[in-house]
């Protein structure tokens, strides 16, 4: 059996930060993402939906009706995202009141509804890389001083009240949350990610979730705090800058720093890796230059043993 994840679909139009990137927010996309699923079960897989937020991540011209990005605050992401344009800068959002808090809230909890209904197993919650969730933890994308900022129990009440709203929506069995602390990536700055990730996670302890996806980086004593403050199952994608984890992670498991290691570009270049993983090899090398190229080419066409 083989578990994987669908990454990065929208909750709602507003939560889009990249051309042509799937959402779960219509009856369409539920019919569409029916057939991914049928596939995924035919073969004895098993496949989570990844619901990711982009917030200030993103530009006006990807979103319909005049949307405009949003955030915790009105603080711009320094960089650039690529549009059907080119390469535009990230713009001031709007900052979300109160209101929109909660409809986004909602929004999640309705996406793993739809989630359920085209079919997935489960879903996973994207609070990491940048993305609206995370953006809400990080002081420096998060200058509120009301109840949904300010000190560690503010910054991560929309990550526990998201995550809260979407067990609560289809059970906590099917829910997995992933978490990337002091990932500088897409214009977080988080001086002491200790303290806020382990007040989250003590805040998530009740909700008995399926499990907590920690994308590490290279501080491995935060990694070994966490593992021991989560109660439930704790899935690794372990810091090996600049290479690609490799067959050399399940390690990981076998000393107990994990209890599942995530593979993605190994996973992308080798279709059947869990059984390749259990002979030893051999491995197929990742094509980067086909990353994000607008076709089958690198996603579809790597071979799978014949033998």
């Amino acid at each position: 059996m083989t578990d994987r994840s669908a990454e990065g679909i929208q909750p709602s139009p507003a939560g889009q930060g990249y051309p042509d990137t799937p959402g779960l927010h219509t009856p369409g996309q539920v019919r569409a993402w029916r057939t991914v699923t049928d596939a995924v079960h035919r073969e004895g897989g098993v496949v989570f939906a990844q619901l990711m937020h982009t917030g200030r991540i993103g530009h006006p011209s990807l979103l319909p009706d005049g949307l405009v990005p949003v955030g915790p605050s009105a603080v711009a992401a320094k960089g650039q995202v690529f549009t059907h344009q080119g390469p535009m800068d990230f713009v001031t959002p709007k900052e979300l009141d109160e209101a929109e808090i909660r409809q986004v809230i909602a929004d999640f909890a309705d996406a793993a509804r739809n989630a359920i209904e085209a079919g997935f197993d489960g879903v996973e919650i994207h609070g990491a890389n940048g993305y609206l969730i995370h953006q809400f933890l990080a002081p420096n994308s998060n200058q509120r001083t009301d109840a949904w900022g300010g000190d560690v129990e503010g910054r991560i009440r929309f990550a526990v009240e998201v995550t809260t709203a979407v067990a609560q929506a289809i059970g906590s069995h099917r829910v997995g949350l992933r978490i990337s602390p002091g990932n500088p990536y897409n214009d977080i700055a988080e001086d002491d990610p200790g303290a806020t990730y382990l007040a989250l996670l003590a805040r998530l302890s009740d909700l008995d979730l399926a499990y907590l996806h920690l994308l590490e980086g290279p501080d491995g004593d935060l990694t070994a705090r966490l593992r021991t403050a989560w109660d439930g199952t704790f899935v690794l994608n372990p810091f090996t800058h600049p290479a690609p984890t490799g067959p050399d992670a399940l390690k990981l498991i076998e000393d107990e720093t994990a209890d599942m290691v995530a593979y993605g570009a190994l996973f992308l270049a080798n279709p059947d890796l869990p059984r390749r993983l259990a002979a030893g090899g051999p491995f197929n090398t990742p094509d980067t230059t086909t990353f994000y190229g607008g076709d089958h080419r690198g996603y579809t066409d790597y071979p799978a043993l014949t033998a």
